[in-house]
Formats: C-alpha cells, structure tokens, sequence
C-alpha cells in the first residue's frame, strides 16, 4: 500500500472515529460506534483531570454537558487536548451552563 493511499485511510478512519464519518471499507460500523464511544468518553476524562475545576464545578452535568459539546464539535485529531477543553468553556459559557467570567476566560478558570 503506497504511503498516500495509507494516509488517506487512516485520514478516513479517524474521520469515522472523531467526527461521525462514515465507516471506511473494511471496517464494521456497529464496532467503530462503540470505539467511537470509547474515545469521547475517554477525552472527557482527560478534560476533567486537565480541568478538576470544571469538573467540580459542573458536578454531575459535566459528563452529560460534554457528551453534548462533543456530539456538536468533535475533537479534532490534530487538537491539542487543552485547545479542546477551552473551546469546550467557551461553549459552556455562551451556552449558559456557566457564567461569564468578570476577570477573563483565563483568569477565573485557570485555563492556560
């Protein structure tokens, strides 16, 4: 398989994992739902271990709070974690899930 052609599958594969994209050939859809699954799950525990304040904050709405985000705007496999998180407070905010922050985004959430 020439190195284009490889690119451009894992390209399709990711697509399908992180952004709902159809399943490439080859693969079985049903299984790349549930590692789909898996791997939004899994970011939104990276997200709250990055952001514990977040977490603490949002308490129990945090992962049904992010579950939604996600389903709208799904990492993007070259997003660094914390670009991730803060366009997720971004969200938060202009959502009304949590309060505009009087000294900056930065500031109040400690966000880098």
């Amino acid at each position: 398989m020439s190195r284009e052609r490889l690119a451009r599958r894992q390209a399709e594969l990711l697509h399908a994992l992180l952004a709902d994209g159809p399943a490439p050939d080859g693969f079985d859809p049903s299984r790349l739902r549930v590692e789909a699954n898996v791997l939004r799950r899994k970011h939104g525990r990276v997200l709250a271990y990055q952001r514990p304040e977040l977490a603490e904050t949002l308490g129990e709405r945090f992962g049904p709070l992010f579950t939604e985000f996600n389903a709208e705007r799904p990492k993007k496999d070259t997003e660094r974690s914390g670009a991730y998180a803060d366009a997720f407070v971004t969200w938060l905010i202009e959502a009304g899930h949590l309060p505009k922050p009087r000294r900056g985004l930065l500031t109040r959430l400690r966000l880098r």
